[in-house]
């Protein structure tokens, strides 16, 4: 079973935590991995590009002028993709990307991408993310700190700490969720993960096994690509 120390937003080691084997202890699935980022990135496009084809565009469906006789090149209808204002020919339309991802998989992926992250000693637990005042000058120090004054972060607490949102909020390199929004796109594409406490045990709880070895309950988890994405 991994255990951590946990510090304060001074990095001062207050304490030990024992962290869940099943959620911090997976082995590293690379292909998994590979197939739970694909899906995310899949779920988040929109799919709603379309251009219009000749029978979408207005205009009449009569011949212009006889087949023969005139000289000139015979044409059926003004929405020709020859002519100006036509229908296009081959153009993208609209489709659904979304690839549908088993829970079994998106966990374990998350799982997996998650203690890779603690293996690899960029998984920092704080006692808890609370500023003196919700400045991003307080923000930006909290992190140098921390060790993670450059580079991508992410930081998981509860989405009721208004004072971190909104010091955080300007810092690009920085990105806050809350528990139940975590995904395996955020935790590969940051650098280093800082969780408060209290969302470390959120995070076993979504994602370790329940009593008898089932998996948790999917209470309190979001669909992905919305505001507040899946849990795994």
């Amino acid at each position: 079973m991994p255990t951590v120390k946990v510090r304060n937003l001074k990095n001062e080691e207050v304490a030990d935590l024992e962290l869940s084997d099943a959620v911090f202890g997976a082995e590293l699935n690379e292909p998994l991995i590979h197939a739970a980022v694909k899906a995310h990135l899949a779920n988040a496009r929109q799919g709603t590009v379309g251009t219009k084809t000749r029978g979408d565009v207005s205009g009449s469906g009569k011949k212009l002028w006889k087949q023969k006789g005139t000289g000139r090149a015979r044409v059926a209808s003004i929405r020709s993709p020859l002519w100006k204002g036509g229908g296009n020919v081959h153009g993208p339309q609209s489709r659904d990307w979304s690839q549908n991802l088993p829970k079994k998989m998106r966990r374990g992926a998350l799982r997996s991408a998650l203690s890779e992250r603690l293996r690899e000693g960029n998984l920092v637990v704080v006692e808890e993310f609370l500023l003196e005042q919700p400045k991003t000058k307080e923000f930006i120090a909290a992190l140098a700190a921390l060790g993670f004054d450059s580079g991508k972060t992410l930081i998981v607490d509860t989405r009721d700490n208004e004072g971190l949102l909104r010091a955080s909020r300007n810092v690009r390199a920085a990105k806050v969720v809350g528990s139940g929004g975590l995904n395996i796109y955020d935790v590969l594409y940051h650098e280093r993960l800082v969780l408060s406490r209290s969302a470390a045990a959120e995070v076993e709880r979504l994602l370790g096994p329940k009593k008898g070895g089932k998996p948790a309950d999917d209470e309190g988890e979001a669909e992905e690509g919305t505001q507040t994405e899946e849990a795994a």
